[in-house]
């Protein structure tokens, strides 16, 4: 399989999710997985799985587009997050070794540092908890 292939404006978490907010340290669009950059003032950026452990520190999911030095909003938690592509039920997804992309866990592969982001529940919508292992595979 390949990353998630993702309509932005379809990017939309429930009125239940826990979101948070920061500065964008690079471009973001909605739907891509962002990370907390310590070493940069705390700036969201792109996270990448196969990187390094920092940037595979993945914290959200950005909610909207923001350019660097723009604020920008992403959802940590929601029973009922949708990611605005197209999910196969069941099917686990965690961040990819693309900046920001997003993929089914299967296309993890050795030296990426894994970070599961949710789990499908339909074909639009999926529990988000992230959980993430801190070493390299």
């Amino acid at each position: 399989m390949a990353d998630l292939v993702i309509t932005a404006t379809n990017v939309l978490a429930s009125n239940g999710a826990t979101k948070r907010t920061g500065v964008a340290g690079a471009t973001i669009t909605a739907g891509q997985s962002v990370y907390v950059d310590a070493a940069d003032a705390g700036k969201v950026k792109l996270a990448d799985n196969n990187a390094s452990a920092a940037t595979a520190d993945v914290k959200g999911i950005a909610l909207h587009g923001a350019h660097s030095g723009s604020p920008i909003a992403y959802v940590e938690e929601d029973n009922d997050f949708t990611p605005g592509a197209t999910l196969t039920v069941g099917t686990i997804y965690a961040a990819s070794g693309t900046a920001g992309g997003i993929c089914p866990v299967a296309d993890l592969s050795s030296g990426m540092y894994p970070a599961v982001l949710f789990i499908a529940k339909t074909t639009t919508k999926a529990v988000m908890r992230i959980v993430k292992g801190g070493v390299a595979i």
